[in-house]
């Protein structure tokens, strides 16, 4: 293979991921490093740079709740992903945290009596829904046990402000 199919192969990578946003393009180089993995080459992928969460109008959520407490109380989550998406945004949002592992998020979620019998599978459900309310950015390890780092997406977000009943828009965060 000469350096000329090398280039040739990342002109067409670039224009296949170029129509689509963060989110879609992240899962797809996710996608392709899983499968590629097994190659003698190491790959490393940095992620896309992390969309904040503002509220548009009034207090923001992150300055009208003093404590994970108060927010979970507000937002009265039922099940067990709802309980995971509060801690998610809280993390994410109100501590101004990129990224997140899921277990604290049931560390926070236990302080409350609260926690999940497997936090994992709660912020799977909330992966696999359309539009995925969390984004599961990388898995450390090859076991299924290994620990896996989450981020909340806008829509995760727009559903937290909605059990909560705020009104928000969308702003980059540095």
């Amino acid at each position: 293979m000469s350096e000329f199919d090398e280039l040739d192969a990342m002109k067409k990578i670039a224009a296949a991921l170029e129509p689509l946003d963060d989110a879609a393009r992240a899962r797809a180089l996710q996608w392709a490093s899983a499968r590629f993995r097994n190659t003698k080459s190491v790959v490393s992928f940095d992620q896309p740079p992390s969309r904040g969460l503002e509220i548009a109008s009034g207090p923001s959520v992150s300055n009208e709740y003093a404590s994970f407490a108060e927010l979970f109380d507000a937002a009265n989550p039922i099940t067990e992903r709802d309980k995971a998406l509060v801690a998610a945004f809280w993390t994410q949002v109100c501590e101004n945290v990129s990224a997140f592992p899921a277990q604290s998020l049931n560390t926070l979620l236990k302080d409350l009596g609260h926690g999940i019998a497997n936090i994992t599978e709660a912020l799977t459900t909330l992966r696999n829904e359309k539009p995925a309310l969390v984004l599961q950015l990388k898995k450390a390890g090859t076991t299924q046990q290994a620990r896996k780092t989450y981020k909340l997406t806008q829509e995760g977000a727009k559903r937290v402000a909605a059990m909560t009943k705020a009104s928000f828009s969308t702003k980059e965060l540095a």
